[in-house]
């Protein structure tokens, strides 16, 4: 399979292109640019089991991609999960409850955050302390008020963190935004259109499910939380589990049976030791994945010093030539800004 290099076709029906709902730790909107080469030219469905803030999947939504193609995006977040249903399902009724959060925010501020993430969100989404509350029955419990309050936190909590305690509390603090755009309908909606396509599922499930049955003619991209270059840039806990060095190798097993199976394979992570040693085995090669490492930007670390720009790893069983002449955006803006005459 050859790698798509230029197309920029909007979704049929959109108005416009969309773009992510959540901001989400992790998401892949500044290495979109090397992403985009490795997209494969024919597929019959796209599987993202690790959604997050879908930057990939709503990418090729606008460019065209997934039209009259099955697209499965899976996490294992109840929140999520449950949130993004909403928005699909009764989109007006999660505007009206952004709309009110919004204007209660401009008078109230981090005391309102407070009130809403303590007083409402946390009792409402365990049931009333209930932290032990089946995945599956939280994410079907979602309300739109509840995906109201999840993207109203999203958008005024700190980097748009998504961090929950071992109660399963939502614990992030709030951010330092003067103005942020809370309640922007005309993005909610194509959103929701884009999730209300024919073919496109939205699931909660393990990675190990959605990769099961991928094969010859899937096309998928995999974006776990990162293994943690070091102890303070850890970040794993967008569900009261976690994602564990076990969980990774887990991965690299369903990776490595689903690329045998002939599914076209893109995957992202850190360039830790535990990430370079796994897909750069014999066991991985021999399932024809490549790892090569690309420059990024970290923006989450408890140290202010050690945000910025290092090395990520994309793993694939595509063609990667053009892969390493590419910059992500993020660094693509830093060179520009470096490169002007004095």
């Amino acid at each position: 399979m050859h790698a798509l290099t230029e197309d920029r076709k909007t979704a049929p029906g959109s108005r416009t292109p969309a773009r992510p709902l959540l901001k989400w730790a992790g998401g892949k909107r500044q290495l979109l640019p090397v992403l985009q080469t490795l997209y494969p030219t024919q597929f019959k469905r796209y599987i993202e089991p690790f959604f997050g803030s879908g930057a990939v999947f709503f990418d090729l939504y606008a460019r065209g991609l997934l039209h009259r193609r099955k697209a499965q995006l899976v996490d294992a977040n109840p929140d999520l999960v449950g949130c993004y249903r909403m928005l699909r399902d009764r989109t007006e009724e999660v505007i009206r409850e952004l709309e009110a959060l919004a204007d209660e925010h401009q008078a109230g501020g981090d005391v309102f955050f407070y009130e809403v993430r303590d007083g409402r969100f946390n009792p409402a989404r365990l049931g009333g302390g209930a932290s032990k509350r089946a995945p599956a029955s939280a994410a079907a419990a979602y309300t739109p008020e509840l995906a109201a309050m999840l993207i109203y936190l999203n958008r005024t909590g700190f980097n748009g963190l998504f961090r929950l305690n071992r109660r399963g509390e939502f614990n992030v603090p709030a951010g330092r935004y003067v103005n942020p755009s809370i309640c922007d309908m005309r993005h909610l909606r194509s959103v929701a259109s884009a999730l209300q396509q024919r073919g496109v599922s939205v699931e909660l499930g393990s990675f190990e499910r959605s990769l099961a049955d991928a094969g010859d003619g899937d096309f998928i991209y995999c974006d776990p939380p990162y293994e943690p270059l070091s102890r303070t840039a850890s970040f794993a806990s967008y569900t009261a589990h976690g994602f564990t060095a076990t969980d990774q190798k887990r991965l690299q097993q369903e990776a490595i049976a689903a690329a045998r199976r002939g599914a076209h394979i893109v995957l992202s992570n850190s360039s830790a030791p535990l990430i370079e040693s796994l897909y750069t085995s014999a066991e991985a090669q021999d399932a024809g994945l490549i790892l090569r490492r690309v420059p990024a930007r970290r923006a989450i670390n408890s140290k202010a010093a050690l945000r910025g720009p290092v090395d990520e790893v994309i793993v694939t069983n595509a063609p990667t030539g053009p892969l390493l002449a590419i910059q992500p955006k993020m660094l693509q803006a830093r060179l520009r800004r470096t490169s002007r005459p004095a």
